[in-house]
């Protein structure tokens, strides 16, 4: 056990005792402050994610990206489980230092670094960089002349709803160019990355494409006599059960890809950079309304015909989009809120707007919902929050983000100690569900957990 992770940084829970549950007891119990949100975090679930990444991309070592979600929790449950860490700036890496996350085991993705960024890695001892220009090349040659540079390409991500090739990775053309540049300037350049686009889910063959463009780099470095060894495969993979295209899916594609290009045995390092995956689906976050204005609906544009809503309601809560869902302009995301109460069937729905604390006309969470008629006090329930909402920013208010209650059950705790993960020969006797709250989970079957090694 790394040491990462202990019991007092979470809620032990028995094995059936589910999220929903601790939500109850959070919510009806009055233990949170008044007017406050808070989020749950299922510790169990990201467990479980990492045990089905090792299982379906046994060839890969995810490097978790820590601007998704820097909860200390996460970051120390995944710090416990083995894996490395992503970073973009020196905040995280702060953090991590912080947990006592060994620097070897953190890689400076960003290929766009300050030049005080640079130097931190020099001092901290990060040597994995990213670059895909030569004015970046240039920026670490001065500052960390011993660092290994990864080249990252620009990936064809026209079907991802965040299309990072348009502002960075270098095209095939310029790859060569820039390879012998870093050679004049005696940087070593060590592997190549990319990133197909965050919830890329329609173009599975992007991956693919990807996978055989990094081909031809790394041909193009053997020519110009650099020994590259790392393949990074970035992100893109789903964090939540509903995505259109399944995370085996995806594995699958890819690793057809790399027994195509890399095969087993070529003596390339491959990782690959997680980041909702593993934590979209272990949040969920409880909000209080705390205030109401009910709009006419001549003066809301609705026409009041056969039975409709005579009235819209506008709803402020206490986070927006400056808090807890700043990922509505960070991910593009929709939230849909549970109500806590259940509703009567024959009980009547009005068109509503969730709106944030700070009554700026940017701060809407959601708008055209239809809700049965709610009072402040109320409580709304939205899932899958663990992606861009927790550790991004400040509110406009100045004050800090949401509480966040992580739980684990006693089972899941154990096997991360490592006293019920089996050995190797016996996995398909132990399959068993290890979160609080894993009811529609596919069970997995799995070997022991295990930690990467330096990628130097």
């Amino acid at each position: 056990m790394a040491g990462y992770l202990s019991e007092s940084d979470f809620v032990m829970v028995e094995e059936g005792f589910t999220t929903r549950d601790l939500l109850e007891e959070l919510t009806l119990g009055g233990s949170q402050d008044e007017g406050a949100s808070f989020f749950v975090a299922d510790l169990g679930d990201v467990v479980k994610k990492h045990l089905r990444f090792l299982k379906n991309l046994p060839r890969v070592r995810p490097f978790y990206v820590v601007k998704c979600n820097s909860s200390p929790g996460v970051l120390r449950a995944l710090a416990e489980l083995g894996l490395g860490f992503s970073c973009a700036n020196k905040a995280e890496i702060e953090l991590l230092r912080h947990i006592g996350v060994p620097t070897h085991k953190i890689i400076y993705t960003s290929p766009c670094k300050q030049a005080a960024q640079v130097k931190q890695a020099a001092r901290l001892g990060i040597r994995v960089l990213s670059f895909d220009n030569e004015v970046e090349l240039a920026k670490v040659a001065r500052s960390h002349p011993t660092a290994r540079m990864v080249l990252r390409i620009a990936t064809d991500d026209s079907c991802s709803p965040a299309r990072l090739s348009m502002k960075l990775g270098a095209t095939l053309k310029s790859c060569r160019h820039l390879l012998e540049t870093a050679k004049k300037m005696n940087m070593e350049v060590v592997g190549v990355s990319f990133h197909v686009g965050s919830s890329c889910s329609s173009d599975l063959q992007a991956f693919t494409q990807s996978i055989a463009d990094a081909r031809l780099v790394f041909e193009m470095g053997t020519e110009l006599g650099y020994r590259m060894h790392i393949l990074d495969l970035g992100g893109g993979f789903p964090g939540t059960e509903d995505s259109k295209v399944r995370f085996e899916e995806m594995a699958s594609v890819i690793n057809s890809a790399l027994d195509m290009y890399f095969p087993e045995g070529c003596g390339v390092d491959i990782l690959a950079e997680p980041g909702r995956y593993y934590v979209a689906s272990a949040f969920t976050l409880a909000v209080k309304i705390v205030a109401k204005n009910e709009v006419p609906s001549d003066q809301a544009g609705l026409d009041e015909e056969d039975g409709a809503s005579p009235k819209s309601i506008v709803y402020h809560i206490a986070e927006g989009v400056y808090g807890a869902f700043n990922c509505v302009f960070f991910d593009n995301a929709c939230p849909m809120p549970i109500l806590q109460k259940k509703p009567s069937p024959d009980q009547r729905v009005f068109s509503s707007s969730l709106w944030g604390p700070t009554y700026d006309d940017l701060d809407r969470v959601t708008e055209g919902i239809w809700l049965p008629e709610l009072q402040p006090g109320d409580w709304l329930i939205f899932e899958n929050m663990g992606a861009y909402t927790v550790g991004m920013t400040a509110s406009r208010s100045g004050r800090q983000t949401c509480q966040t209650t992580y739980a684990m059950s006693r089972v899941t705790w154990e096997a991360v100690r490592g006293r019920l993960l089996p050995p190797e020969e016996d996995a398909e006797d132990m399959c068993k569900p290890l979160s609080c709250g894993w009811e529609i989970a596919d069970t997995l079957c799995v070997g022991p957990v295990f930690a990467p090694t330096s990628i130097i």
